[in-house]
């Protein structure tokens, strides 16, 4: 890698810590970013030389393609890496890194455009030979003719923007007189939020599973998978938990899925780390949905349980090494399940949650490992993603990984605010979830069961008589007696506290 010295880390949060960890153990120096209103935050200080953005909107900061390619100029970075969000999968700023004489860590501009376009991508999957969910991906946006396409694949349908993502210009319909106005709702929205109201319609599957096939590319023509994650449990369309492997996948279906995830990266010549996204129906088949140009949010249950450094292997490929593996000698060992732990209280509508951060905590169980962007005392506001952490738990099977991350999420109380802690131990706990019978509207399908339970007058008894040992044995602790206060007010177990 004598290609890259030094990189700038065109992100914050705990992505930005994830990639100084691993330059460090590489040996390879690294320019880390902040905002005034993040100096205490530790992604600000993790590089070995941090650029102070300055004030204003995303734009004019982690946004700003010619303020950061200058800055990686200036300060000899040979590289960038753009984690994910922000500029990680914006092809124009991937164009400017290589003709600013810079390596882009990630694919190349022409990938991340193809994929970046669900028609265009679509249509290229055709080409491939990709499954595909039965659907209308063309040009044609009439709405009598969109309509009329509807009724041939038949109800229910999904109308989806081709653009973005996240659920916005999406839209379930399940009936033909439902149709109009749903189509010019998800196209209302699609305008707003993307700029282009161009439309998808495909078949609606009615339980899908979200599997997606981890993905890697070097320049010398080889390509490979590092296995399948499975993110079913999502809310709003955003994953809050994941795991590896999936407990839905037979070792046939596993082979057929992998397979088609790297015929799909080596038809369109990838470079680097992508994730191939799947719909995975009841009957076993598997539909492509869409390719993720960039590391994912959830790759840490990918290195658990491969032993591989994903971010290491994305260095290496940009530098035009060869992939450090063969598929041969890629293996699966155990299971991992990775938690993300958002600021919010999901008692409360899920509303978001800002104040001091006064306590994280630490991993008491071997095999856990917390990925995040702040620490004791931090200010948590509303500028950036809620996202706190992500607790990842390995063992050798699905169940003990269950029953380590449930029990590793009292050892990271994250004092100080409310936060979805609980409300993922309610989700580990699920009877259906434990049986791995997971799908993606799996949360609003048990919302009732879980929703916090309401505690019994021999509940509070138990928590009063907890917290008076406690400050007992602690009296001279006030630290200690805040904590306790924080657990009294955030859990509803007495076990929790």
């Amino acid at each position: 890698m004598n290609k890259i010295k030094k990189i700038l880390i065109a992100n914050r949060g705990e992505i930005a810590v994830r990639v100084a960890q691993t330059c460090r153990e590489l040996g390879i120096k690294t320019i880390s970013l902040y905002t005034p209103e993040e100096t205490e935050l530790p992604h600000a200080s993790i590089g070995d030389e941090s650029f102070n953005l300055g004030e204003g909107a995303l734009s004019e900061t982690y946004l700003n393609q010619e303020l950061i390619i200058s800055t990686a100029k200036d300060l000899g970075a040979d590289a960038i890496h753009p984690g994910y969000g922000f500029l990680s999968e914006n092809s124009i700023f991937a164009k400017a890194v290589v003709s600013a004489g810079l390596i882009f860590i990630g694919p190349a501009a022409a990938s991340i455009e193809l994929m970046g376009d669900k028609k265009t991508s679509k249509q290229e999957m055709e080409k491939i030979g990709a499954p595909l969910i039965p659907g209308y991906h063309g040009d044609e946006q009439d709405g009598d003719f969109l309509k009329a396409e509807a009724s041939k694949i038949g109800y229910p349908v999904l109308i989806k923007a081709s653009a973005g993502g996240g659920g916005k210009g999406m839209r379930i319909v399940r009936a033909e007189a439902e149709f109009e106005e749903a189509l010019a709702s998800a196209k209302r929205e699609a305008q707003n939020a993307f700029g282009n109201d161009i439309v998808l319609i495909e078949k609606f599957i009615v339980n899908p599973r979200h599997i997606e096939v981890q993905v890697f590319g070097d320049s010398h023509g080889n390509c490979v998978h590092l296995f399948e994650r499975e993110c079913s449990i999502q809310r709003r369309h955003q994953k809050i938990i994941e795991e590896s492997p999936s407990p839905a996948l037979t070792p046939k279906i596993r082979e057929a899925i992998t397979k088609s995830a790297v015929d799909i990266a080596a038809g369109i010549n990838y470079l680097g780390a992508g994730t191939v996204e799947f719909i995975y129906d009841e009957d076993d088949s598997f539909y492509f949905l869409e390719m993720n140009t960039r590391l994912q949010v959830e790759h840490p249950v990918t290195e658990m349980i491969t032993g591989q450094d994903l971010v290491e292997w994305q260095i290496k490929v940009a530098a035009g090494e060869v992939l450090p593996l063969k598929q041969e000698d890629i293996t699966c060992r155990g299971h991992a399940v990775e938690l993300r732990i958002y600021a919010e209280d999901p008692d409360n509508e899920f509303l978001p949650s800002i104040g001091k951060l006064n306590k994280v905590g630490e991993a008491k169980l071997r095999n856990v490992r917390l990925d995040t962007g702040y620490t004791d005392g931090n200010d948590i506001g509303v500028s950036f993603d809620p996202m706190l952490a992500k607790l990842i738990g390995w063992a050798d099977t699905r169940e003990k990984a269950i029953t380590k991350v449930r029990e590793s999420l009292n050892d990271y109380p994250f004092l100080g605010l409310k936060t979805n802690r609980e409300y993922l131990g309610r989700v580990l706990g699920h009877k259906t979830f434990i049986k791995g019978e997971t799908f993606t509207h799996f949360v609003e399908t048990y919302s009732e069961d879980l929703k916090k339970a309401e505690l019994t007058l021999e509940d509070v008894a138990k928590l009063i008589g907890a917290m008076h040992i406690s400050k007992n044995r602690t009296v001279a602790t006030n630290e200690k007696a805040s904590d306790n206060y924080n657990c009294w007010h955030q859990l509803s177990g007495f076990r929790n506290c």
